[in-house]
This record gives structure tokens, sequence and C-alpha cells, in this order.
């Protein structure tokens, strides 16, 4: 069968299979839609299953980018709303400055405005007006200083509103993103479907058979080892919990999961908070060798970590495979090993 189902040594020719997915994924990546999702005449069971893989794969990268794109959709979100309480805390700032600086020059027009030598010459008291002329004095530095704060006030504002015009045209390119990503998915999964539908009858329950029962325990590490940290065993525990619901695209549960949702789920279940995405889950520890996997550990698969599950012991994953498979137990060698992540 394909990727999903061919058991795979780990870290033997690893080297090799990347570079052959990463040609793989950028023809695929050149011709997106381009075939036609029926099968072909010449087509076998095994050639069928193979196309059905490719599509599967195909699908869960645009999976990753979609939910990548809802990510970067929802951060954006946040800055555009920081951005316009800031803009409005600003304007409101602004405002009691301007009444302050008004309420200030209307009491000196009603006080005469009069230039300040004439009044000294006309004054019967001089020394209580230059007392006076100097508090006055003292009041125009404070407005002067006043003024100035003002101008900085009002540049600031001006950059958080041009702050937040650029997050909204962000905010708009990433739920384009969303969409398009979305697209992509439903299209990918749409062609394998109909590649299923057009095997004989037998052949397509022996393939649906075959994609649920794909175990091989000589596959990987055989382990007894315990969970890397109190939070892994308790991740551990919560995946066990997650086994036999269905792959959902962009769900991260509790009754469907794509294969990142489920390892956010399962980690949030122990109170660790992880990053939507597999490629940013790669990351969220310290990665250790396949040699070393502990139960609780993120094993990312393929060069692009577009798939990802967790190690269990024994030589198994337990992870959400692609639509129509449950989350469900697997070899951690079933697909080549990219990384293996200790959170």
């Amino acid at each position: 069968m394909g990727s999903h189902r061919r058991s795979t040594q780990p870290g033997a020719g690893l080297g090799a299979r990347v570079t052959v997915l990463t040609a793989a994924a950028a023809t695929a990546a050149a011709t997106l839609g381009a075939a036609t999702a029926n099968a072909e005449p010449q087509d076998t069971p095994q050639t069928a299953g193979a196309r059905v893989d490719r599509l599967y794969t195909e699908a869960e990268r645009a999976t990753e980018q979609y939910n990548k794109a809802g990510e970067d959709v929802a951060r954006l979100r946040g800055e555009v709303s920081r951005a316009q309480d800031r803009a409005a805390r600003g304007q409101e700032r602004i405002n009691r400055m301007r009444d302050e600086l008004g309420s200030a020059a209307r009491a000196q027009y009603r006080s005469g405005g009069i230039d300040p030598s004439l009044a000294l010459l006309l004054t019967s008291d001089p020394d209580s007006y230059l007392d006076r002329a100097a508090a006055v004095g003292r009041a125009d530095i404070r407005r002067a200083a006043a003024l100035a704060e003002l101008s900085r006030a009002q540049r600031a504002l001006a950059q958080t509103r041009a702050e937040a015009t650029r997050s909204l045209a962000g905010l708009e390119r990433g739920r384009e993103a969303v969409s398009r990503h979305k697209r992509t998915v439903a299209r990918k999964l749409l062609q394998a479907r109909q590649v299923l539908k057009s095997l004989p009858g037998p052949e397509r329950a022996a393939f649906e058979r075959a994609s649920r029962d794909s175990r091989d325990m000589t596959a990987g590490p055989v382990t007894g080892l315990p969970a890397g940290s109190s939070r892994a065993a308790a991740a551990v525990l919560a995946v066990h919990r997650a086994l036999g619901r269905p792959y959902v695209w962009g769900a991260n549960g509790p009754s469907g999961f794509d294969c990142s949702g489920l390892m956010q789920w399962a980690y949030a279940q122990a109170g660790v908070s992880l990053p939507r995405t597999s490629q940013a889950q790669r990351y969220a520890g310290r990665m250790v060798p396949l040699s070393e996997a502990r139960p609780g550990d993120l094993v990312a698969y393929r060069a692009d970590a577009s798939h990802i599950g967790m190690y269990v012991g024994n030589g198994q994953v337990i992870h959400a495979p692609y639509p129509g498979a449950p989350v469900r137990y697997d070899p951690v060698g079933m697909m080549p090993v990219s990384s293996v992540t200790r959170v």
C-alpha cells in the first residue's frame, strides 16, 4: 500500500527518503489539481491505493497550512483589537489635552491679553505685577510643554492607526489563505474518494480493511520505558482516550481530530499548551533520537513534518491518520521519521 501503511525501519536511508519525498512534494505542488481523480484503466488495487495515499498526504499538508493560516488569523485579529484599543485610548487622551489647552487659551483671552511691557508701565504695583508675570511665564512654559506632548500623542496615534491598518490587511490576506487551503483540502479528499469509489467492491473493501489494520509490531524501538515526564504521562493517558474517534481535518477535539489537533488536545489535558501545527509542534520541546523515544514524545513524519503522532511505547504511536481512519495505533516506523520531540 501507500506511505500510510508501508512499514519503514527508522533511521535507515532516511536522507534518500527525504530527498524523494521533497521531490514528490514539489511535483505535486506544480501539478496541483491537474490530474483527473478517477482511476485509470490500468490501475490495480495497489496503484490505486498508492494514489489514495498520495492524495491523503497532499490533503494533510494542505490541512496543516490551513491550521497555520487559521492561527495567523487569530493572532492578527488580536493585534487589530489591541491596536484599536490603543488608538481609542490615545484619542481620548488627545481630546483631554485639547480641552485643557483650550481652557487655558480662553482664560488668557478673558484677562485681556495686554502686552506685558505696556502692562508694567500702567500698573500701580510693579512688584506684584512682576510676580504675576513670572507665574504667567511659568504657565506659558507648561502650555508649551503640553503642546509638545500633544504633538507627540498625535504622532503616536497616527502610528497606532497605521499598525491597525497593516494588521487589518494581513487579517484579510490570512482569511483568503484559510479559504484557499480549505478548498485544496476539499479537492484532494474528493479526488481520493473518487479513486476509492472507482475500485470494484471487493477490492475497495480489502483496501479499507488494510487501511485500518496496519500494525507492524517489529517496526521501531520496542521499549518499556516510562514517560519522559509527569505531564507526558498525562498526555499519553489522554491520547489513549481518543482512540477510535474520527479524523476530522482542521479539528482539535474532543469529538474529532486531525493529526496536530490530537497532539494539541492531548497535551492540553495535561495542562500544556502546544502550537497548532505539526511543523511548530516539532520545536515545542527538546529533540531526542528515535532510539531514545519515551511515551509522550511527539514523532514528526516526512521532511516537512506534515504529519505527527505521539509515541506510546512498545514501538507504537497513536495518531489521527487521515479521513476515514479513526485515531489508532500504528508502528512508529510507518513513515520516514523526521524528528522526535520531548515536550
